[in-house]
């Protein structure tokens, strides 16, 4: 009892948290990295840390992407993975990644925007090895074809699947409208750029620009600095200077200020973004900057947050503020992510919030509150060395003090309510945002063109070189059919079951399997459905559940989850393309005059001498490979595109079975460029199956509450 009552005592005089006195924070001193300048112009850090038995590094190279050609934007990008992968003289890197994964090391090497890096993590033991590694890549890369071939492939993927994330879009095509959509800070790499890299690009890349006067290089861990000095100097120190990176001097062309929309249909979200050009961080009024964007725009006490996610509840995510960069001007931004049903609510309510900047200037509390936020992460951003040998490295890079950590701190310590309220009337302007909205309009609470006019965004994405005709261009007549050709035609119509068989079959439904070569996965199971010469619908169970890919003349979607999402035009006329391919389509239609076969020699499959064929299918091309004494089809090859970019196909055909009187290849083998990707295996085949009228009928979207 006498415990429980003294309790409450106890608790009453407990101080309110706004009574606990706050600690000065204490005088900032990082450990400072030792730095060395070479006759030759370059430049070392030196960071000893002894806590545990590794040694990093990073060497930074001037020029990036935005010095590259616009013709072969993705230049730097490919530079910087193939001048890793691709090895040198003396090993492939291949066997780099061997020797390195033995000794638990990495070599690493990248492209970015203004600079390419090359950098590495070892133990301290193994650093001597490792660094022969290092230099070997500086004096003797090798960029194999191979390895950039890899790379392009990779890249066109990424192209290919670009427009996926709304997110992704938003930013992209954001920066577009605060710089201009070929501003080096904007541009977007695209099949025909990336195509335009050789191998002679990267060794020219290399040999304008790895010269000791563009490069830092930092190093930290457990070594000696006066050690360390002397090896790097033995390494660089007889490097000859090379020509200086100029100075960019790329100027932002900014979209005009209004409403621009992305439309989305299968998204039930807006991401939102307010654009303009911004600053540098060479602005005395970056520090006030900075405390401006804290209160307006940097974290859940930020205005935005408070009023637009908290009070008002319209964003999931809010938030933005005036943007600056090291060496060009950064893009002042705001961000809103929301449901389609409030969106142009949650642009009013940013443009209040921006316009009581005036009524309701911002405030010393608020200040202040910035202040401690940003000061206290601050210590903990740079509370490690090697943290703080990396800013060192980037004020090098950039040209500012060395000292400017410790600036950076005093500057946000000495901005006023008078600093930061002027920052915020000089800075941003509602009139001058661009507004990009990426979303579903039909969904909106309000037209967006109840804003102000709106300008509607194309991103469709150029198809690769080659795949498109040129404009105004007549499509070439296919070769006329010759006697071999019809002739082994015929043979393959007799095999697969005879013409008068082949003509009545208006309709396929087929169980199979298809095992991926190129991903460590169990086999997928699925339902095919074909209704010539245009219908294709493809069932299987997923992780997610049932999901249905349908594809006619009319349009293509995928059904899952009741939600129904749009597949791109590129990907319905690539489907409706194998179609065309099918050996059963074509073995219906010998006798169509749109339909051609010419024998153009033979070929070794397997153990067969087999005639080739080239069959035009109505404007769709393909090479088949018979065998002329049994008429059975062996082969196909064939020009396609997938995810990415367009590649090479082949299949080879086999294990052929009869189904209510037409033959079938039950075993198909794929392969995109020389090299298996997949097999196919058919378990039932059903001849003019009896199906449902509305199998391919889009069904009714059933929403899922939107996320606030």
């Amino acid at each position: 009892m006498l415990l429980f009552g003294a309790l409450p005592f106890a608790y009453s005089q407990a101080p309110e948290w706004q009574q606990i006195p706050i600690p000065t924070l204490p005088p900032f001193h990082p450990a400072e990295p030792k730095r060395i300048e070479l006759p030759n112009g370059l430049v070392i850090f030196l960071q000893e840390d002894h806590e545990l038995p590794l040694i990093d590094g990073s060497i930074r190279i001037r020029g990036g992407s935005r010095d590259e050609p616009a013709q072969k934007v993705g230049l730097v990008q490919l530079y910087g993975d193939v001048w890793r992968t691709g090895g040198t003289k003396s090993q492939t890197g291949d066997q780099m990644d061997d020797y390195l994964e033995s000794r638990a090391a990495k070599v690493e090497t990248g492209g970015g925007v203004d600079a390419t890096s090359l950098g590495w993590s070892c133990l301290k033991d193994d650093f001597d090895d490792v660094f022969k590694i290092i230099l070997d890549l500086i004096h003797d890369p090798e960029f194999r074809a191979d390895k950039l071939d890899l790379a392009q492939k990779q890249y066109a993927e990424a192209i290919a699947r670009r427009n996926d994330n709304p997110g992704a879009i938003a930013a992209r095509e954001s920066a577009k409208l605060a710089y201009g959509p070929d501003n080096p800070y904007a541009r977007q790499m695209e099949y025909a750029t990336l195509e335009a890299v050789k191998r002679d690009d990267l060794l020219a890349w290399h040999k304008k620009y790895i010269h000791p006067n563009n490069m830092i290089i930092g190093v930290s861990g457990d070594f000696d600095a006066a050690a360390m000095e002397k090896k790097l100097k033995n390494a660089f120190a007889g490097l000859p200077k090379g020509p200086a990176v100029p100075e960019p001097k790329i100027e932002p062309h900014p979209a005009q200020p209004g409403y621009y929309l992305v439309n989305k249909e299968d998204v039930n979200q807006s991401n939102v973004r307010m654009v303009a050009p911004g600053t540098d961080r060479h602005n005395p009024d970056y520090f006030a900057i900075e405390v401006f964007n804290e209160v307006m725009g940097g974290g859940f006490s930020s205005r935005l947050v408070q009023d637009i996610r908290t009070a008002k509840g319209l964003a999931y995510s809010v938030g933005g503020g005036i943007g600056t960069a090291f060496d060009h001007p950064g893009i002042t931004r705001f961000v809103l992510g929301t449901k389609s049903e409030r969106t142009i609510e949650s642009i009013e309510a940013l443009y209040q919030d921006v316009d009581d900047l005036k009524s309701h200037p911002i405030t010393g509390d608020e200040i202040k509150r910035a202040k401690d936020s940003i000061l206290n992460s601050f210590i903990f951003n740079f509370d490690t060395p090697d943290k703080v040998l990396r800013e060192r490295m980037a004020y090098q890079f950039y040209g500012y003090p060395l000292n400017f950590l410790e600036q950076y701190r005093a500057g946000i310590e000495k901005a006023t309510v008078a600093d930061v309220n002027r920052v915020a009337a000089k800075y941003l302007h509602k009139d001058q945002l661009a507004v990009l909205v990426v979303g579903n309009p039909k969904d909106f609470d309000k037209p967006l063109s109840a804003l102000g006019p709106v300008k509607n965004v194309d991103i469709t994405i150029p198809t690769p070189p080659g795949e498109e005709q040129a404009a105004g261009e007549s499509p070439a007549a296919p070769a006329a059919s010759n006697p071999e050709g019809k002739a082994l035609a015929a043979k393959v119509v007799e095999s697969m079951g005879g013409a008068a068989k082949l003509k009545t079959v208006h309709a396929i439904q087929a169980k199979l399997s298809q095992e991926s070569k190129e991903k460590e996965e169990a086999a997928s199971q699925l339902t095919l459905t074909i209704v010539y010469p245009d219908h294709m619908h493809l069932a299987m169970d997923s992780p997610m559940g049932p999901m249905a890919v349908v594809f006619t003349p009319t349009g293509a979607f995928m059904a899952a989850q009741g939600q129904v999402r749009p597949i791109p035009p590129s990907g319905a006329k690539e489907s409706l393309e194998q179609i065309k391919r099918d050996p059963t389509f074509i073995a219906s239609r010998v006798d169509d005059p749109k339909f051609t076969f010419t024998a153009n020699g033979s070929e070794k499959v397997g153990n067969v001498d087999a005639k080739i064929v080239d069959v035009n299918a109505d404007g769709t091309a393909l090479r088949w490979y018979v065998d002329p004494a049994r008429g059975v089809l062996l082969r196909e090859s064939y020009t396609a595109t997938g995810n990415s970019g367009p590649f090479q196909g082949e299949t080879d055909l086999s294990e052929w079975k009869s189904f209510d009187g037409v033959s079938f290849p039950t075993r198909h083998v794929n392969k995109q460029d020389g090299k298996e990707s997949s097999v196919v295996t058919f378990t039932e085949v059903h001849i003019n199956p009896q199906l449902d009228p509305k199998l391919f009928d889009k069904p009714a979207t059933t929403r899922p509450p939107a996320q606030q």
